[in-house]
């Protein structure tokens, strides 16, 4: 990561001053870090396993992480989303539809999700970091308390509503995910 100094607000950590992008961007590189390492090498037939009726598969849980990243922050960057300009809805099969973010899924339309190879994902994962990073470097400093107007779902929320959802959202599925895949594991454990 790259440290950056700039504007009045800024944290104090162990290694100086950041500013809120440089925690914000720390923050999505965890989930991106811990996600990628614990895709890597998993088969179709792992991520696509629901442990249970009304559970999530782990490739659905990191397809909503990467999807509910590319909307947001194409929706703060005011650029398309990737899933519609780079290709993405065709290599998972699905429409080409910016509202297709897992949002509002039924449990049966998440549990009717088959997703592509863990590479595929992991490069989805991949693209929407990138996507962070290219917001972070261009955020204001005041960013936080501006309103955004999402065209896709038509609610508005502060920018720090929206990033502060996202990492939520992002730590809870991650999480998920590690534990779906520690109990399928033969050892029991995985440990991204």
């Amino acid at each position: 990561m790259t440290e950056r100094r700039r504007g009045t607000v800024a944290f104090m950590t162990g290694g100086g001053q950041h500013s809120w992008q440089d925690l914000v961007l720390a923050q999505f590189h965890r989930v991106h870090r811990d996600l990628s390492a614990a895709l890597d090498g998993a088969d179709r037939a792992l991520l696509d396993r629901r442990p249970a009726v009304g559970a999530n598969s782990v490739g659905w849980l990191a397809w909503r992480i990467a999807r509910g990243q590319d909307r947001n922050l194409s929706e703060l960057l005011k650029v398309p989303q990737l899933w519609l300009t780079a290709g993405w809805s065709e290599r998972f099969g699905r429409p080409a539809d910016a509202g297709d973010t897992g949002y509002g899924h039924s449990p049966a339309e998440a549990a009717a999700f088959r997703g592509p190879a863990a590479e595929v994902l992991s490069g989805y994962l991949s693209a929407t970091y990138r996507l962070a990073q290219r917001y972070l470097a261009r955020a204001p400093d005041d960013d936080l308390r501006r309103s955004s107007t999402s065209p896709t779902l038509g609610n508005t929320h502060t920018v720090a509503e929206r990033l502060t959802g996202l990492l939520a959202e992002g730590y809870a599925h991650a999480g998920q995910v590690a534990l779906l895949l520690a109990q399928a594991s033969p050892e029991g454990s995985a440990t991204p």
